[in-house]
């Protein structure tokens, strides 16, 4: 007996293929959010905190230093036990943005959700997506290192109140769109002013002082402001665009937290946002400021520095202070040498230094550390004299001061 096989109903076959084509078409969708959320997660700097030197991706384990004390931030793989494979979409968008992690305990502002929650849902969504894509990795970490009272989650609410105003951030119709995309590249997923922006006694951002330099584990973030003198008002939008990507400038060459954030995030950057960055930040006019001094020539701690810089710094930075571009820093003019706070020149002597190294600029230039030639009494001489000369105008370090950044640093 023969058989025969019945044709399937055009329609059957039409809805197959409907449904393969709509799968097909959520697939390459996420993959699309995925994608962005891979760019978005560099903007946002996610790495820097979340992945430590070794260690898997966005395992965790960083240990961030608070006056309060030590927070290790967590694994944020998709591992259902130790990550936030478990995590809901309203719970994750929930911590970036207000700062509740699961379950609603209350995170602490080490996490950056006082500026997270400028961000959009859509964007903390695509973070989500591509977190989900990444390997999952076993890595359990205890987050709270804190004593007590501070490892008391709950005391969060009444520092959120005083502290956190939830919300995004409005576009300025007055301003340009790149302008606007800048304002939220530093606000809201870069976070600029976590590191840039000094604090209260409570840890919070002091935005009578936006983004014009404060304390951070041990450096000082310099200001970023239009300031002239101590901020990046003499940059160009070319040179601050060429600093965030390959973290060499004539001015500056990234090392510490710094040169984490090049590796990290703003390295991978696209350069039109590098430069709505530089447009935003280069707006930002800072209030007027008492015109500082520079010492006289004959003030002593001038004609010390001057020998010392002319045996030590000068082969370098030039008899001038103008030094080589893109290999030693320009000091004449340099905002970082004339800073309010000299604690990250002072430990630049002290340690040394080590440019990052990006595909852009695969090695960078270093500088040795003069700790063991110079006591301390030398080194406030020379950093007084960079700091006074070419034009440059700061407040004279003393001793005292090298010798409290050489305690933190641990050195004899």
């Amino acid at each position: 007996m023969l058989t025969t096989t019945r044709p399937l109903p055009i329609a059957l076959i039409a809805g197959a293929l409907l449904v393969s084509a709509t799968a097909r078409a959520a697939e390459t969708k996420l993959s699309s959010i995925a994608e962005r959320g891979r760019y978005l997660a560099a903007a946002a700097d996610c790495a820097a905190c979340h992945t430590k030197p070794g260690g898997r991706p966005f395992a965790g384990g960083v240990a961030l230093q608070t006056p309060f004390g030590t927070l290790v931030a967590p694994n944020i793989t998709p591992d259902r036990e130790a990550g936030i494979g478990a995590w809901t979409a309203e719970e994750f968008v929930s911590a970036l943005r207000d700062g509740r992690g699961r379950g609603g305990i209350h995170l602490y502002p080490a996490m950056p959700y006082p500026a997270y929650t400028k961000m959009t849902r859509e964007d903390a969504l695509a973070i989500r997506a591509y977190l989900q894509t990444i390997p999952a990795a076993p890595d359990k970490i205890e987050p709270n290192h804190l004593s007590f009272p501070f490892d008391i989650r709950s005391t969060m609410i009444v520092w959120n109140a005083i502290n956190f105003k939830a919300g995004q951030i409005a576009e300025d119709s007055s301003k340009s769109p790149e302008w606007n995309r800048g304002h939220y590249l530093v606000d809201a997923l870069g976070h600029c002013g976590a590191c840039h922006t000094p604090k209260t006694f409570m840890g919070a951002d002091n935005n009578s002082a936006y983004l014009q330099g404060g304390q951070l584990q041990g450096w000082y973030a310099p200001d970023i402001t239009a300031d002239m003198r101590k901020g990046i008002g003499r940059w160009s939008i070319d040179e601050l665009i060429s600093y965030l990507k390959t973290g060499a400038s004539t001015y500056a060459l990234a090392s510490g937290d710094m040169g984490d954030e090049v590796v990290h995030s703003s390295s991978h950057i696209t350069d039109s946002d590098l430069k709505a960055i530089a447009v935003y930040l280069l707006s930002l006019t800072p209030p007027v400021q008492q015109k500082t001094q520079s010492l006289p020539v004959s003030d002593i701690r001038m004609s010390a520095g001057q020998a010392i810089y002319k045996d030590n710094c000068a082969a370098c930075h030039t008899d001038a202070g103008t030094g080589v571009d893109r290999l030693f820093p320009r000091l004449a003019g340099s905002p970082a040498v004339q800073s309010g706070d000299p604690t990250t020149l002072v430990r630049t002597v002290l340690n040394g230094s080590q440019a990052v190294a990006t595909s852009c600029a695969p090695t960078g230039p270093a500088m040795p550390s003069f700790a063991w030639r110079l006591n301390d009494a030398q080194t406030a001489a020379v950093i007084t004299y960079i700091r006074n000369s070419w034009g440059n105008a700061a407040d004279a370090v003393s001793a005292a001061q090298v010798s409290a950044v050489k305690k933190a640093l641990g050195k004899p």
